[in-house]
């Protein structure tokens, strides 16, 4: 593995191409017209660079289909028939309230000298 010793003629060099660098982009964010050069922060990727538009719409078809597909999503959980939904939706059944279940004296009784029984073992 080797180690890299700068010399001072290295580093010159190094911060004369920083400096281009940093010149060439603040340049291309004037053509660009980027509000990340009055700040000195580095520019996010824009809409030209990336090919795309700016504002990403939606045509008024697409936002139809998935509101008419998230109703039907709603109607299947609710169990209600909708207009809009292309499937037909079963209601479900009432299903019975869970009871809260006791525990009888005996069975406390139990567990309370078997409870005893583990501590006595420890202490």
């Amino acid at each position: 593995m080797s180690t890299i010793n700068p010399t001072i003629a290295n580093l010159q060099r190094a911060v004369a191409i920083a400096e281009k660098i940093q010149q060439l982009e603040s340049e291309l964010a004037s053509l660009l017209g980027s509000p990340a050069e009055a700040t000195g922060a580095k520019a996010q990727p824009t809409a030209a660079k990336r090919g795309k538009s700016a504002k990403r719409t939606m045509s008024p078809e697409a936002r139809a289909r998935i509101a008419a597909a998230q109703k039907a999503r709603w109607a299947k959980v609710k169990g209600d028939k909708s207009p809009t939904a292309s499937f037909t939706v079963e209601k479900k059944s009432a299903a019975k309230p869970k009871t809260k279940r006791n525990v009888s004296p005996e069975a406390r009784a139990k567990m309370a000298a078997a409870a005893r029984k583990r501590w006595a073992k420890v202490k």
